[in-house]
Formats: structure tokens, C-alpha cells, sequence
């Protein structure tokens, strides 16, 4: 039986190794063509943006709560 800290899950979780990027890559052409892929990795790289400029607000919201409840402490 695995649990999450034992060695044996973490060998079991298989890595992509370079023949399968190859064959992703090559089902990704064809199934959106070889026009639609600079598309693709423009929407890709603006969510992945969008995402971690979410997570940097929520980060700085966190923080400010947490000065502002260590001020009200303190007075």
C-alpha cells in the first residue's frame, strides 16, 4: 500500500522522456496545424500571466490583512 510519503509512489509516477514530447508534439500538429501553434502559445503564455499576476494580488491582499491585524494588536 502507498501512502504519499513513501519512495514507491514517487518511482511510480512514470517521466516524459524525449520520444514522447516528440510524439505530443507531432499529435499537437496535427490536430491544430502547424498555423494555429504560435496562437496557441500566445493564449498560453497570457493565462499563465493572468494567473500569476491572481496569485501576486492575492498574495499582497494577504499580506496587507495580515500588517493591518498586527497594528490593531498592537494599539
Amino acid at each position: 500500500m502507498f501512502t504519499m510519503d513513501s519512495p514507491e509512489l514517487i518511482l511510480a509516477i512514470p517521466t516524459l522522456g524525449p520520444m514522447e514530447l516528440i510524439i505530443i508534439l507531432v499529435i499537437v500538429i496535427i490536430i491544430f496545424g502547424v498555423n494555429k501553434i504560435p496562437q496557441l502559445g500566445k493564449g498560453l503564455g497570457e493565462g499563465i500571466r493572468n494567473f500569476k499576476s491572481s496569485l501576486k494580488a492575492v498574495h499582497e491582499e494577504t499580506e496587507d490583512k495580515a500588517e493591518e491585524k498586527t497594528k490593531e494588536e498592537k494599539s
